[in-house]
């Protein structure tokens, strides 16, 4: 499982847009089989064919044609409107890895089950039973998510979601929920503009290596009341102690950036935990979507930026 999201789906009401859309062009196009694809996870796209051969992809909502594949070298990334596949491109020695915890965790699973039925043929009548497994559970279970305030007993989440407005602004549309956390209302054409990303007429997206802009202008949009930092060996421990300090932190995977805006670790002592990260993301363009959740232990991380308030 790579990550698990909530949001409206009607896949035939999309599919009868799509070919709306591909019957709209000056050249029609004519096609036997259409199906969706992730053609830049977790961007997805309506592949239309006849013999089995494409002849259109279409990127949901905004029914722009994907360009072909382009050949890149090995160490950079795709950028933000490229079709590419995230499991050809994913090395051997992941996918191995990932297989071997998906056994493993299967065969967890299998002896959970096993011992919970033992479990349940006995009568257990004890309030110091239903104490302990409690205590069990908040051991076993460390979910946080941003909030109003860093104090532990305020439940109120405080972070809202920006869908991006170009196929290419997932940099500005990050940038744009981080600010707004902290309260710099910037229209996201702004962000574009200062981050040299074109106009809603002729957008462009990040090139590859300007990250560093993003962390700059994090500091200049705010007259340097945020403090941002830029990170290119993403970790567990860094998405966990942000969020737990109560700052998002901007998330770039290959071909894409998101929001990180909390995490859920769980698990048994004898069970592999799953370790899963609360994700913002501003595809698909002008709506996003809530990923609950994504899990870390699976997906390629760039960058992460991280920003905090600059101390007086």
């Amino acid at each position: 499982m790579l990550a698990v999201s909530h949001a409206e789906w009607d896949p035939g009401a999309l599919l009868d847009e799509g070919a709306e859309a591909l019957r709209s062009r000056r050249r029609a196009i004519g096609y036997d089989e259409a199906r969706f694809v992730a053609y830049s996870y977790p961007k997805l796209a309506i592949q239309f064919l006849r013999e089995q051969q494409e002849v259109a992809l279409l990127e949901l909502y905004t029914w722009r044609q994907v360009p072909q594949a382009r050949e890149r070298k090995a160490d950079k990334p795709p950028g933000d409107f490229e079709r590419w596949s995230f499991l050809d491109e994913q090395p051997a020695t992941r996918l191995r890895r990932n297989a071997q915890r998906h056994a493993k965790r299967a065969r967890e699973l299998e002896r959970l089950l096993g011992a919970r039925q033992l479990l349940e043929r006995r009568l257990i009548v004890s309030d110091e039973f239903a104490s302990s497994i409690d205590r069990i559970d908040l051991f076993l279970s460390d979910t946080r998510e941003l909030h109003y305030s860093s104090a532990g007993a305020d439940h109120h989440p405080c972070y809202e979601l920006r869908g991006q407005q170009t196929s290419v602004w997932c940099v500005a549309a990050s940038v744009q929920m981080l600010l707004d956390f902290y309260r710099y209302n910037y229209l996201q054409t702004r962000i574009a503009s200062e981050l040299g990303l074109g106009t809603l007429g002729s957008p462009s997206g990040l090139p590859y290596g300007n990250e560093q802009l993003v962390v700059d202008k994090l500091k200049s949009l705010t007259s340097k009341a945020l403090t941002a930092a830029m990170n290119w060996t993403p970790s567990w421990s860094e998405f966990r102690n942000e969020v737990r300090a109560n700052r998002p932190l901007i998330s770039f995977i290959p071909g894409h950036s998101r929001t990180v805006a909390g995490y859920t670790r769980s698990g048994l002592p004898w069970l592999s935990p799953f370790r899963g990260l609360l994700v913002y993301d501003p595809w698909p363009p002008n709506a996003g979507v809530i990923t609950r959740w994504e899990n870390f232990d699976v997906q390629s991380y760039r960058v992460t930026l991280t920003a905090h308030v600059t101390p007086v």
